[in-house]
């Protein structure tokens, strides 16, 4: 295995303002992080004060960029805002919660599921091969830059999912085998020609 990769630590963003105890499709929408949000990124920069992290990037939703804030200032660096690494956008569905879904669209709650990877929820909605195909560049270019050190990307559910699909060589029709709690961390080795996954979903 090739000795100089680039280490991934990978967090979802804490807990949002609007999640009320039940999954909400929030997508695009720029909601905020709760009390327990901003407090899980802050263990979570606790947890990586001590590496050596030469870069932090987030999507350009304000609940990913003060999770990147907050680690930035234990290193001195500033984050970088990528709008590629938003969450896949959901279309007419976003703000509403499964059941709101259900009921709003009775016709269209199932068939996204028929067909996760390829299905786009109506009014501007991504299937989850239109978000790979913008999130995987992003990441490319970061491993690349970052050859042989440690960076911190502090995205979202569904983006950090298609991350750990692409690194453990699995089709996206894995996608919701790969849990990812609010505040959690993954953590990703890229080499030149592979990856090693050293943790998923780890709660400090």
């Amino acid at each position: 295995m090739e000795n100089r990769g680039t280490r991934l630590f990978l967090v979802r963003h804490g807990e949002v303002t609007n999640h009320e105890g039940e999954f909400r499709y929030n997508g695009h929408i720029d909601v905020d992080l709760s009390d327990l949000g901003l407090s899980q990124m802050k263990a979570v920069a606790g947890r990586l004060a001590t590496e050596s992290i030469k870069g932090i990037y987030s999507s350009d939703l304000i609940r990913t960029m003060r999770g990147a804030s907050a680690i930035a200032e234990k290193h001195g660096i500033s984050p970088v805002a990528d709008k590629r690494l938003k969450e896949v956008a959901a279309g007419r569905w976003e703000g509403l919660t499964f059941n709101e879904v259900h009921e709003r669209f009775p016709d269209e709650s199932h068939v996204r599921f028929e067909d996760l990877v390829n299905y786009r929820i109506k009014e501007g909605g991504e299937s989850l091969r239109d978000m790979a195909a913008r999130v995987i560049p992003a990441l490319n270019e970061i491993i690349v830059k970052h050859r042989g050190e440690s960076v911190a990307m502090v995205a979202h559910g569904g983006v950090n999912r298609v991350i750990l699909c692409h690194a453990l060589n699995l089709p996206l029709e894995n996608f919701f085998r790969l849990e990812q709690d609010y505040g959690c961390m993954n953590i990703i080795d890229f080499y030149e020609s592979t990856a090693l996954v050293r943790l998923v979903n780890g709660i400090l």
